[in-house]
């Protein structure tokens, strides 16, 4: 694998500290605070690891509560709340120290026949006909804000194609829409288990920036202070993180210094497999004079 997958891959791998208690790592890799979908995505593996594989997880619910330090191991205990005939459920807690930072119930549910629908895939671009992020930010002769530049030219483990790029250059108001192409950076293990805990990790990429677009603004503003508070993700259908999934996002709202987002995940042939919602703070750190907003009609 790839070096950025294969280190995610093992930063997936939690280590068994005792009877439902796993300890987790982040990457050393100058952050100020721990990536919101690695911990999201390590409380997955926690929780997954005392249920049976014929239950897989069905839905998450997360709550951001402190910043996590990057230096510091976190420990995942998880709470066998039920065990029933169709579902089963589990609560995580996130620790560094005696501190809690993070909280996740997860239900799991027992393959079955019922009815099926969904809303069909956007017409939007496919990746092969994309540039991918280091491309289309670099390809262009505008000049990019040094931190949106930074954020889409590091070497993630998730390769990411976006389609309206033209948002980062320059502060129009546009209608709070986004859709990117994103997959695994290289061949993950044919684990189902391993492909949910890497998708829940993408879910939290670009996905609060959407709030910001309806104001010309992005969370990589100096002047906006910007965190996850709260993160819900359903599993609907199987699918291959390490094949391309196109995140489509919208922001129906925003008030009170926070933004609301929403997330659908489909792949290839078209088939929705998440879904993805997230309310975030998106302040300003100063006064400065904002953009129109857009008027959602």
């Amino acid at each position: 694998m790839p070096g950025a997958i294969s280190d995610l891959i093992a930063l997936l791998d939690l280590e068994p500290r005792g009877t439902d208690l796993y300890r987790g790592v982040s990457p050393k890799i100058g952050w100020p605070r721990v990536f919101g979908g690695q911990v999201v995505a390590q409380a997955l593996v926690a929780a997954t690891r005392t249920v049976p594989e014929s239950r897989p997880p069905h839905s998450l619910h997360a709550y951001f509560l402190l910043g996590g330090d990057p230096k510091v191991p976190i420990d995942y205990e998880v709470e066998r709340i039920r065990d029933g005939g169709s579902f089963t459920t589990r609560r995580v807690k996130a620790l560094q120290g005696e501190r809690a930072i993070f909280a996740m119930s997860v239900s799991f549910h027992a393959a079955e026949e019922g009815f099926e629908h969904a809303f069909p895939i956007a017409d939007i671009p496919g990746p092969d006909d994309l540039p991918d992020a280091r491309e289309a930010m670099t390809g262009s002769d505008a000049i990019l804000p040094p931190a949106v530049l930074a954020y889409f030219t590091k070497t993630w483990p998730i390769a990411l194609r976006p389609v309206e790029v033209e948002r980062y250059r320059d502060r129009t108001p546009r209608a709070p829409r986004f859709h990117v192409w994103l997959k695994a950076d290289g061949p993950l293990p044919d684990d189902p288990a391993v492909h949910r805990a890497v998708l829940a990790y993408a879910s939290d990429m670009t996905l609060l920036d959407a709030t910001l677009i309806a104001h010309g603004r992005t969370v990589f503003d100096a002047d906006i202070q910007s965190a996850s508070l709260d993160h819900a993700l359903w599993f609907h259908r199987p699918f291959r993180a390490d094949d391309w999934l196109l995140y489509v996002q919208d922001s129906p709202s925003a008030a009170g210094g926070r933004g609301f987002a929403r997330g659908t995940l489909y792949d290839r042939a078209g088939r929705l497999v998440a879904s993805v919602a997230q309310e975030g703070l998106i302040r300003p750190r100063l006064a400065p004079t904002p953009a129109a907003p857009f008027t959602i009609s």
